[in-house]
């Protein structure tokens, strides 16, 4: 993390979030808003229909890429939302998984809701985020 955002453990609620349950910035901060990373290839092309797994990789390259664009980080990231187009649990679970992994030890506080339809044909996964980066002047 860039040192301008801090992850906050609140150990009066449960333990069971692989996630903080809070994240503050410090001034001054630069946030970068992002779109929703969508698995879409260099074409345009929804990859690995059907596989919220592979999805959910090809999401969080793609976030990555626009964080990078913007001069930010994974590690830079306070909060994301994380959208499976699934009633079913472990497609959920399958999304968050890669999620979480492609974060590593950086536990930035994420809401993660099962929808019924995104936005491009075949799509399964879709990740938002906001990012923090200190500005150097």
């Amino acid at each position: 993390m860039s040192g301008t955002a801090r992850l906050v453990p609140v150990p009066e609620l449960a333990d069971v979030a692989e996630y903080a349950y809070a994240a503050t910035v410090d001034a001054p901060a630069r946030l970068v808003f992002t779109a929703g990373a969508c698995p879409l290839d260099a074409e345009g092309r929804t990859v690995a229909p059907g596989d919220v797994a592979a999805q959910a990789r090809q999401v969080m390259a793609n976030l990555a890429v626009a964080l990078a664009a913007a001069g930010a980080g994974l590690d830079d990231v306070v909060r994301t939302t994380v959208y499976v187009a699934s009633a079913d649990r472990a497609d959920l679970v399958a999304a968050w998984q890669v999620v979480r992994d492609a974060f590593g030890d950086h536990e930035p506080p994420s809401t993660l809701l099962g929808v019924t339809v995104l936005g491009y044909p075949d799509q399964l996964v879709e990740v938002d985020a906001v990012a923090a980066v200190r500005e150097v002047g």
